[in-house]
């Protein structure tokens, strides 16, 4: 077995095979080294700050392949003016190696225009200015809708929701001040239908009630009663009913009376207005009275008469030495009063009793 392996035509065939190894690996090598530039190496231009269409006409020189790609939007910035370049101005690349621009875009990225409209002005604010738009003017408008957001105006035009506009763009916004009052209700009565919509949307009142004489809903039909009348005054939004048909309000005269029946209220006039006065009470201030001044009525002395003293004894006579005594005789008990005794011996008269006041009211 040995002697077969060292057979001349085996070692002939295994040293054909390792040179055809060897000869693919190095063509491998080789293409590779072609395909790559192997050792062929291109410095990165320094296009920052330049204008991107000199940055790609450099690039394209070099031979070097590039990307765009534009960043939020600055305005210390030119338009299109290179902010970086990936890799860095002086790496050294190969031929064909894509280089990444980044470049300050024209004006702000477009944002959409949301669905504000008809919602409530403080809600509709702050939601704008979420998205990056900015209020300007506030114009107010009659409507129905009071304090509602009616429409978006950028640059003088309506802008619908969903439309795109640059962040930070500045909008007028319309918003409602509330219905107007007393508006006088226009004639439409002799218009077709499609006419007196025109007219009565113009003058800011509703079509209410269409009803067509032959139940047709033809627009081209004549009006010939309309509530309410022409001339009243309502505000605004209010409804108008209108009555059409296709012959002329002079041949639908007792139709005409029988709605003035329903709709129209008569007034008599031959009867004075009545007049309505508000009366005021005003308390009425009542003086004092002054009080009754007292009168004093002098009361009726009452008769008294004295008793005759009787003297049955002679009294002693009196001496010098002795002191005069005092004694209290019936008349004293009665009078309640003490006296002295007269030294001629003759006696003093009763002192009166004082009258009493008495008050009469």
């Amino acid at each position: 077995m040995l002697k077969s392996l060292f057979n001349w035509k085996v070692l002939l065939n295994l040293v054909i095979a390792i040179g055809v190894f060897v000869g693919l690996v190095w063509l491998t090598f080789r293409w590779l080294e072609y395909h790559t530039n192997h050792g062929q190496e291109i410095p990165v231009p320094n296009v920052v700050n330049k204008s991107v269409h000199d940055a790609v006409k450099i690039l394209d020189d070099t031979g070097l392949e590039y990307e765009v790609d534009s960043t939020n939007y600055d305005p210390k910035y030119r338009p299109f003016q290179v902010l970086q370049i990936y890799p860095a101005p002086g790496s050294r690349v190969k031929d064909g190696r894509t280089v990444r621009l980044k470049v300050n875009p024209r004006t702000w990225a477009q944002i959409a225009v949301p669905d504000v409209i008809n919602k409530y002005s403080g809600l509709a604010f702050q939601r704008l200015d979420q998205v990056g738009l900015k209020i300007g003017d506030t114009i107010y408008e009659p409507s129905i809708q009071k304090d509602a957001l009616l429409r978006i105006l950028y640059k003088g035009n309506a802008v619908n929701p969903g439309a795109r506009l640059p962040r930070f763009s500045v909008i007028d916004v319309v918003v409602g001040s509330g219905p107007m009052r007393n508006i006088s209700i226009p004639n439409v009565v002799g218009l077709s239908v499609k006419e007196a919509r025109a007219v009565i949307t113009k003058s800011m009142f509703e079509v209410g009630l269409v009803e067509h004489e032959e139940g047709s809903k033809d627009e081209s039909d004549i009006i010939y009663y309309q509530d309410p009348a022409s001339g009243d005054v309502r505000d605004q939004g209010m409804q108008i009913d209108l009555w059409a048909s296709k012959k002329t309000p002079a041949e639908l005269r007792a139709k005409v009376e029988q709605l003035n029946s329903i709709y129209r209220m008569k007034v008599d006039t031959s009867l004075p207005p009545v007049q309505y006065e508000e009366v005021h009470s005003e308390p009425t201030y009542v003086p004092p009275v002054a009080p009754v001044p007292k009168r004093e009525v002098p009361k009726p002395e009452p008769v008294k008469t004295e008793a005759p003293k009787t003297q049955n004894t002679p009294k002693p006579a009196a001496s010098a030495t002795d002191k005069p005594k005092t004694s209290s005789g019936n008349n004293n008990q009665a009078s309640g009063n003490t006296h002295k005794p007269a030294a001629s011996g003759t006696k003093e008269p009763a002192e009166k009793p004082k009258a009493k006041k008495v008050v009469v009211e």
